[in-house]
């Protein structure tokens, strides 16, 4: 089978390399999928970077996110899985291969029910954002009826968690920097639209919320953003918070002002969620799928040969929506 592969951390230029590997076998509780489309994501840059540690294993095949169809099974396994459309998570987590190749070996569990009418593409989109964003809604409770704002709603997980939060039946508004996240942010379905760098997020979030102030905040950039998410938060309120822009960050918070508000600050990390907490994150997933109410927005697609290109408009950020890799033919 044909891989993208790196040896060491570094610049996508200069690690990643493609080349012929032998088609893997899966063991007992295992699947093999031929893969379709390929999900990158931000943790994927990190791990071939070394943004947070040095990597496992001296061989890796990136990428956590795909789709896909199971053509064999491990020990264990019913063999009526052969044949079945399926989106994979965490296919590279504590293991050296992941979806940029041919082929991927995943636990079963791992490789989740795609429905005949989302495309493989609209599977590789999920994994990682999807599952981050429902944890930042929904590990405090149900939102139906509740006010949420999404702080960059045109990333890949803040259009996750507005297409879910709009499915679950919440008032989302959302911050952008630019026309082109806006259109984005519409699309998936955001009830408010805010640029972050031209109007008063706090103030136009109070006004739309009659004063009060939402219920869940799904953060991106609590550094950059506590301040304001403070003066949106309603009392009791949650603010989740996914990502970091460095290793070494720190944040020093307004203790009285979170304590008189009655604030909870969860902080996400996917890879180690309660696996109970993942499970019925993919089944509300798979709901939302089924539905019809999952459409997020893919900004690029290129052919496996092109990994490079796609791993360097990831890291620029000049790409909105999901970038999307394609093995085979």
């Amino acid at each position: 089978m044909k891989a993208a592969y790196y040896e060491r951390q570094g610049k996508a230029s200069e690690v990643l390399r493609l080349r012929e590997f032998p088609v893997p076998q899966p063991g007992p509780g295992e699947v093999r999928v031929r893969i379709h489309a390929s999900g990158l994501n931000p943790s994927d840059i990190k791990a071939r970077t070394g943004f947070s540690s040095p990597a496992a294993f001296p061989l890796i095949i990136p990428h956590q996110d795909g789709a896909g169809v199971i053509d064999a099974v491990g020990s264990g396994v019913a063999p009526t899985r052969i044949g079945e459309r399926v989106w994979l998570f965490e296919a590279q987590y504590r293991r050296a291969f992941g979806t940029a190749a041919d082929y991927a070996v995943v636990p079963v569990s791992q490789a989740v029910l795609l429905p005949d009418n989302v495309s493989f593409e609209i599977g590789a989109c999920l994994g990682v954002p999807a599952l981050t964003a429902h944890r930042c809604l929904f590990a405090d409770g149900d939102i139906k009826g509740r006010a949420i704002l999404v702080q960059g709603g045109a990333g890949a997980v803040g259009t996750a968690a507005i297409l879910l939060a709009k499915w679950a039946g919440a008032w989302v508004a959302t911050t952008v920097s630019t026309p082109d996240q806006a259109h984005a942010a519409r699309r998936a379905g955001a009830d408010l639209v805010i640029n972050r760098r031209s109007e008063d997020v706090a103030e136009i979030v109070k006004s739309a919320t009659g004063q009060r102030g939402v219920d869940r905040i799904v953060e991106v950039g609590l550094q950059e953003n506590l301040a304001t998410d403070m003066d949106c938060l309603a009392n009791g309120g949650v603010i989740s918070a996914y990502a970091v822009g460095s290793a070494d960050d720190q944040l020093a918070l307004p203790l009285l002002k979170a304590m008189i508000a009655g604030c909870t600050f969860r902080f996400v990390y996917i890879y180690t969620v309660p696996a109970v907490a993942k499970s019925a994150a993919v089944s509300a997933i798979s709901r939302c799928l089924a539905d019809g109410a999952y459409a997020p927005t893919i900004g690029m697609q290129v052919p496996l040969d092109d990994i490079v290109q796609a791993h360097e408009a990831q890291e620029a950020g000049r790409v909105i929506g999901k970038i999307i890799v394609k093995p085979g033919p």
